[in-house]
This record gives C-alpha cells, sequence and structure tokens, in this order.
C-alpha cells in the first residue's frame, strides 16, 4: 500500500494500525488500510513476523558443498581401508587355521 492510494488517517482513525505501522484511509471503498514496518503482518500490523536472514551467499553455500563432499570422502576412504584390513585379517587367520588343521593329519611313519 502506497501513499498515494490513499489519504493518511487522522484522529481517532490512526489508531487502528498497530505497532508503529501507517494508517491510510482508502475513500473508494470506505476502509483503512495499513502499510507496516518490516518485522510485523497482517491487515493491522498485529503479526510479528520473524525475518531470517536471506540467503547464505554463493560462496559460503560453496563452502559448505566442499566441505560436506571432501568429509565424505574421507569418511569413504577410511571405510575402504577397514573394510580391507577385516578381510586381510580374516583371510590369514583362515590360512593359520587350515595349516594348523593340515599339521594334524600329517603323521610321520614310524621307522
Amino acid at each position: 500500500m502506497m501513499a498515494e492510494h490513499g489519504d493518511p488517517c487522522n484522529g481517532q482513525e490512526a489508531t487502528y494500525c498497530m505497532n508503529g505501522a501507517t494508517c491510510y484511509k482508502i475513500p473508494s471503498m470506505n476502509t483503512l488500510s495499513c502499510v507496516c514496518n518490516d518485522d510485523f503482518k497482517g491487515s493491522r500490523c498485529e503479526q510479528f513476523e520473524l525475518q531470517l536472514p536471506s540467503k547464505i551467499s554463493n560462496s559460503t553455500e560453496a563452502g559448505l558443498i566442499a566441505a560436506v563432499v571432501i568429509v565424505t570422502l574421507i569418511a569413504l576412504v577410511i571405510l575402504a581401508l577397514l573394510i580391507y584390513y577385516i578381510r586381510k585379517m580374516m583371510k590369514l587367520k583362515k590360512e593359520s587355521k587350515q595349516s594348523n588343521q593340515q599339521q594334524y593329519w600329517k603323521v610321520a611313519p614310524r621307522v
């Protein structure tokens, strides 16, 4: 609502709008209208509107994306190394167990 669309309210009408808003009277519709401050909304500016930061800048957003990608890659490398180590240990344990079993089956002939 712009000032040129209506006349400023006067007297008792000026208290129609809340929270420091500017009141205007629209002659063609015989009604009052409010122009709210940045932090308020509603027909009488009665509702507080929390202003969140607009948007994260592109450089910050790119930095966050890069950080997430790097952390993900590091986690994947650690996971791959862990899987490799576990499989290697299992293979060595299996080979050791088989070698121990083979020793029991080999009986030297008595001379």
